[in-house]
Parts: C-alpha cells; sequence; structure tokens
C-alpha cells in the first residue's frame, strides 16, 4: 500500500547524548590504540584472517587483501604486518662474494643480521691494509724466494676480520671462504715475478688496482641490524628492477668485478619478513606488467630468485647472469586488490592466485552498532591529534557517523571508507577554523559536505537550468496521459547527483508488443532491456485473457541522447503505457524511480538520495505548489538518509515521499484510480484494437 512518509522517517538522527564523551580530545587518555586499532574493529573477520595468514610460516601461504580503495586496507594490512613482525627476529644479511672456484661468479652467503656488515668493513680494512703493505710483501718473497712471508702475513690479517665478526659463532663463520681467499692471493702471488714493460712500469702496479683487489671486497645487498625485527617493506611503485633487482651498469674502462655491481630488489629485501603490493599498481604497468606476474608467479611456485640485467637489452653482464645460482628466498607477500581487478585477473591466470590461500575480505560497510561508533569516534580522536586540527563535538561527530551511513544509502549500516571520513573530518576542521572556533561543531561538518557539493554541483545546476529554460521539457505540475517523470542517477566520480527525465507512450493497434525507441536504436544497455521484458511479462499476464494482445506500445525517454541502462525506471515505463493505454491521465509533479519484478512487486534501486534531491532541487527553482514529490519502493525506506533542505520541505507540507510495495500502489497514487480500475479501461481499449485489427485484415474469399 502507499504510504506517505513523516520527516523522521527520511534520514537517521543519531543522538549525540548517547556519546561517553562531550569532545574527542578526551578519548585519546580513554584509549591508547591508534586510529589504524580503531578502524580494524569494523573490520574483524578481516584481522582475523590477516592474523592468521601472517601466523602461519610455511611457504605458500601468502594474503590476498580484496576491497575497495578507501577501505583502510593499505594502511590496515601494514599495521598488522608491522605487529606479526615484531614477534619475529631479523631475518638474515644477503652478501655477493667473490666465488674463486667459479672464475669469481658471484657466491651467496647468508648471514646473522649486523653480521654482513661487520664482514664488509673487515674485508675493506683488509684490502687497505693489504694494498699498503704489497710491495713489501712482494719484496721480502723475491728475497726469501718463498711465498711464507706472504702466507704469515695474510693468516694474521683474516685472524684480525675474524675476530671483529663478534656478531657470528664460530659454525657461523664462512671458514670455506676465508681458505678460498687465501689460496687464491697465495696462488696469484706465487705465480707473479718482477718485470717492467718497454716504458719502464713495473707489473706490480697491476696488482695495485681494484680489479684485482675488488675480489677480495663483500657485496652487502641486504643489511639489517642485529636486533631489529622481520622486515616489512610496502613497494608503491613495482617494477622488474624495484621488486627483483639488477645489475648496475659499469663502463668498458670500469674493472669492478661483476658481482659488486648486483643489486637487491624489494623481494630479496623482506627476506624473512612480508611485502606489501598492490595488484593495481602492476596491471598498470602496460610495458613490463604481464611480465611482473610471471616473474612473481616463478618466484612463488620455485622460492628462489636470481638477480638479472633488466634494465639493458645488452649482452653486458650477461656471461654473469647465466651462471647465476639461484638464492632461495622466503617472503610472505600480501597483494592488494580490488574485487574487479582479483577476478578478472583470476579468469586469466587461475594459478597464479593458487599461491594466496588466505583470502582478506575487506567489507564496505558495517553494522551500526554502539561498539562501532565508539571505535569510529575514537578513529577520529585520534586521526584530529595526528593532523594537529581541531577537535570535534559528540553533535559532530554525529554529523560524521550521519555522513558515513549517507555514503552506504543505509540507516542501519557505515560505510568503511575511512578515507573519505578521513578526508571530511579536515574539511569538516577547515571550516571550523575559518570561523575562528576552537572546537568543531556539526555546523562545520555539513558546511563541508555543502562545500564538496558545490565544487561538484556545476554538471547537475547544468542540467537544472536546461530544464529551467525550457530547453528539457519536464513539467512538474498538473496532469497528462502517457507521460510521467522518471529519475535518472548521474554518477560521476566525485560528482553524483540525481536528475529527472520524461518518459512517455503511445499504443495503438498492432501486433508488436511493447517497443523502446531506445532499445531499437541502441541506445540502451541489457539491465534496461530485462527491465522491459519483465514490463512486458506482467503486462500480458495481467490482461492474459486478451492474449494475444493486438498491442504495439512504444515507450522513449525523451531527450536522452548518451543511452540508457539499469531498470529502475521500469516502474515509471509501465505505469506511462497503462497510462497510454487506459487513457488515464498521471500527476506530472510525482516523480518515480523502482524496479518491477513479474508478479507485481516494487524492487528497491540504488542513488535513491541523490535522485530525490536532484528532482528537488528541481522543484524548488521552478516552484512548489504543494502536489511535487518522489514515489519509491518500499523497500528503499532505510536507505533514506536525505538533507536537511528535502526533510524541512517534508515538513512544511511543500514536498512529500511516497512508498509503493506494489504496481498497484503505485498507480492508484500517480492516478487516484484502482489497478482494477485502470486495467477495466485499458481492457475497453484492447478490444477496440482487436477489432481495428480484424476489421482491416483482408477478408478471405
Amino acid at each position: 500500500m502507499q504510504n506517505n512518509l513523516s520527516p523522521e522517517q527520511l534520514t537517521l538522527n543519531i543522538d549525540s547524548q548517547q556519546f561517553s564523551f562531550a569532545v574527542t580530545s578526551e578519548l585519546i587518555a580513554q584509549h591508547h590504540h591508534d586510529a589504524q586499532y580503531q578502524a580494524w574493529v569494523a573490520q574483524p573477520e578481516a584481522k582475523k584472517a590477516a592474523e592468521f595468514g601472517l601466523n602461519i610460516q610455511h611457504a605458500g601461504f601468502n594474503l590476498l587483501a580484496l576491497g575497495e580503495p578507501g577501505s583502510g586496507r593499505t594502511t590496515l594490512m601494514q599495521s598488522v604486518m608491522h605487529e606479526s613482525a615484531s614477534k619475529r627476529t631479523a631475518a638474515s644479511d644477503l652478501l655477493a662474494l667473490y666465488q674463486f672456484e667459479s672464475n669469481g661468479k658471484p657466491l651467496f652467503l647468508k648471514l646473522p643480521a649486523g653480521a654482513g656488515t661487520q664482514l664488509k668493513q673487515a674485508l675493506d680494512t683488509f684490502v687497505r691494509n693489504f694494498a699498503k703493505d704489497l710491495s713489501t710483501l712482494l719484496e721480502a718473497k723475491v728475497q726469501q724466494a718463498s711465498i711464507a712471508p706472504v702466507k704469515i702475513y695474510i693468516e694474521s690479517q683474516l685472524a684480525i676480520v675474524k675476530a671483529s665478526l663478534t656478531l657470528m659463532s664460530v659454525e657461523q663463520m664462512p671458514e670455506h671462504y676465508f681458505n678460498a681467499l687465501q689460496k687464491d692471493i697465495l696462488e696469484t702471488l706465487d705465480a707473479w715475478q718482477p718485470s717492467s714493460g718497454a716504458d719502464g712500469e713495473s707489473n706490480l702496479e697491476t696488482l695495485l688496482s681494484e680489479g684485482f683487489f675488488g675480489r677480495y671486497r663483500a657485496n652487502v645487498l641486504v643489511e639489517h641490524h642485529a636486533g631489529h625485527v622481520a622486515p616489512v617493506i610496502y613497494d608503491n611503485d613495482p617494477s622488474l628492477q624495484s621488486l627483483f633487482g639488477g645489475i648496475e651498469s659499469a663502463s668498458e674502462a670500469s674493472n669492478i668485478p661483476d658481482f659488486m655491481r648486483l643489486r637487491a630488489g624489494n623481494l630479496l629485501r623482506a627476506d624473512g619478513g612480508t611485502l606489501l603490493l598492490h595488484l593495481r599498481d602492476i596491471l598498470a604497468d602496460e610495458q613490463n606488467g604481464a611480465h611482473i606476474l610471471e616473474k612473481l608467479h616463478r618466484f612463488l611456485r620455485n622460492g628462489t630468485l636470481q638477480i638479472e640485467d633488466l634494465s639493458s637489452s645488452s649482452n653486458q653482464g650477461s656471461s654473469l647472469i647465466n651462471a647465476q645460482a639461484a638464492i632461495p628466498v622466503t617472503v610472505k607477500l600480501v597483494l592488494i586488490a580490488t574485487r574487479e581487478d582479483y577476478y578478472e585477473l583470476l579468469g586469466i591466470t587461475p594459478e597464479f592466485f593458487d599461491y594466496f590461500p588466505i583470502k582478506v575480505e575487506f567489507v564496505d560497510q558495517v553494522k551500526a552498532s554502539s561498539e562501532n561508533y565508539a571505535a569510529y569516534a575514537t578513529f577520529v580522536a585520534h586521526k584530529c591529534q595526528q593532523h594537529h586540527c581541531l577537535h570535534f563535538t559528540a553533535s559532530a561527530v554525529a554529523g560524521l557517523l550521519q555522513a558515513m551511513h549517507r555514503q552506504v544509502e543505509d540507516q542501519t549500516r557505515l560505510g568503511t571508507q575511512f578515507g573519505v571520513l578521513e578526508k571530511l573530518l579536515l574539511e569538516s576542521a577547515a571550516a571550523a577554523s575559518m570561523r575562528g572556533a576552537e572546537l568543531v561543531e556539526i555546523e562545520d561538518v555539513k558546511s563541508a559536505i555543502q562545500r564538496k557539493y558545490a565544487r561538484h554541483s556545476y554538471i547537475e545546476s547544468h542540467i537544472r537550468d536546461s530544464i529551467i529554460d525550457k530547453e528539457l521539457i519536464i513539467s512538474v505540475y498538473g496532469e497528462c496521459i502517457g507521460q510521467i517523470n522518471g529519475l535518472t542517477h548521474i554518477d560521476l566520480s566525485e560528482a553524483s547527483f540525481g536528475s529527472p527525465v520524461r518518459i512517455s507512450a503511445n499504443c495503438y493497434a498492432g501486433n508488436r508488443g511493447v517497443l523502446t525507441i531506445d532499445r531499437e536504436v541502441r541506445m540502451s544497455g541489457p539491465t534496461h532491456d530485462k527491465g522491459v521484458m519483465i514490463l512486458q511479462s506482467w503486462l500480458h499476464t495481467n490482461f492474459a485473457k486478451m492474449n494475444p494482445l493486438n498491442l504495439t506500445a512504444s515507450l522513449v525517454f525523451e531527450q536522452e541522447y548518451s543511452g540508457v541502462d539499469g531498470d529502475s525506471a521500469s516502474c515509471a515505463e509501465l505505469f506511462a503505457l497503462l497510462s497510454s493505454l487506459a487513457q488515464v491521465p498521471i500527476k506530472q509533479g510525482i516523480a518515480v524511480t523502482g524496479a518491477m519484478n513479474q508478479h507485481g512487486e516494487v524492487l528497491p534501486i540504488g542513488g535513491l538520495n541523490e535522485k530525490i534531491e536532484g528532482y528537488f532541487r528541481v522543484c524548488k527553482e521552478i516552484g512548489f505548489n504543494g502536489e511535487q514529490g518522489v514515489l519509491i519502493p518500499e523497500r528503499n525506506m532505510r536507505h533514506l538518509m536525505l538533507s536537511d533542505e528535502v526533510i524541512q520541505a517534508v515538513t512544511s507540507g511543500k514536498f512529500k515521499i511516497v512508498t509503493m510495495n506494489t504496481i498497484a500502489d503505485g498507480i492508484a497514487h500517480l492516478t487516484g484510480h484502482r489497478l482494477q480500475e485502470v486495467n477495466k479501461q485499458a481492457e475497453t481499449v484492447l478490444n477496440n484494437f482487436k477489432h481495428t485489427i480484424e476489421t482491416n485484415q483482408p477478408k478471405k474469399s
């Protein structure tokens, strides 16, 4: 049945008296947890999944965080990653050393956290001392005709190196490397004989170069500090080189050993810890996105990584690459994605997501409860402290909460777009500062919302001006047959608004059924066409005894040139068609939105508040006469979060919001006639159509 809604039913009024605080600054002392903790309160299942996945240390249990941007996916996952990492010690340092047994190809060595830096510094000192003492050592070798002085010197220097490695136990000491290093030096110097070239230059100069000493240095690829926790890395601009590392280019004259040019990527830096990536960032790389995903897939499958020269197409360093050892790496990946991107990629490479069995679902909305209200309020308090802005009164927090209800168009649920909430609180604080206030009041929240609307209202105001100037024909007065005001929802990212559109219908004798001109010229989408087919099904069912109906009916969205989709106008289309068929006039001041099923039940639609407010603003500009309003599905009642201006107009009787549960409710409100009466008049017309067709058919001889 039809129902005129009262002002109290048009929004959710949150009583600020329910809060235990007067100003959000009080919540800082009461709650020691940060804003991220409060945001997790709205995502309890996501937090459980994240903590469970991060607790599993076995390979292959990577995490996939699904949710919309602004829901806190990145900051919340980082917070729980850091929390998990705090329970684990730092991972190993990774060094690249000269591998003497393999002609200088890299030897990768993992050492305890901090020991890698110790070894590098010790070897640098060793090289400096060795270079300073080399000429003296060679003189002693020549004089004694023995390598023994060199051997004694090297052994003593290596003993100093080992003694400086205080972060390593005896078992962890890389004795095999030190033995190989000593053997290489002794063999090289044993084979060296003094000689002079044609220009008189001694061959000692050849030894006193980075080409010789460089191979005794260490390249620290990944460095940690003793006592630090496991690494947590967020690569916010992933590329082949940032993830997998690379080889630093060198000029032809350079004598830097190949292994010293290796550079680690974030996968190596995150070894023993976690790495956070956005799937969108990878997919947005048109040139290398597919390559990155393929290499990630191989890494997840093999658990090893090779540093490649990914930045150059030249052959420089290719011999180094080909002989490299694969480095075992243990990293837990956290991949953040929207559901759309995830399911699209899942259809292309399902095997890739086999390595992400832990799904962390960030919900778009959460049930309104005192616990969640308190968490949101504390979130606001911590953000005020973080941004050093004015704190909010309890009534202002209620205004923010109403905005979060409005975001998801639901009086029973709150939106979880904490990014949106943070922007609104900052804009509200700025509005309060502009008026010289010491606290943010609810008027500042409303001012911020109004300012945002004003910044993005150009297109809507342009359409509204076209209606007022009668370029777009919309009538909000009187009655008319076969004509109704439908409501469209236009979503242009930040600019989201509703606008009326005239829907008209013509009926005449024929046998083509219901035609939509928009569909005939391919300007309608599949959802709209589905709605029209449901409408046609209801029509045939409602007039079953008249079948075939001997009817051709045309429907069109007047002056609509950008296409039509969605089924939210199917009720309006049916009302216009019934009006035309039964020759019953429709009130033009009432705009209609709502979908329908085959049984004549009216179904809820989206964009409700923007549609109502858009039509309200049109009526306000043209002029109220007390007969204007909107007819909406009864099932949409809890989605109403209308502006104060609309509520005030309803309170004063200038505007009305009416609900309908069935097609019968809607036709009764729009025409003043019961559906049975309209159907009876329609049957008379259909009989006339049948008679016309039979009369015009050629007689058989």
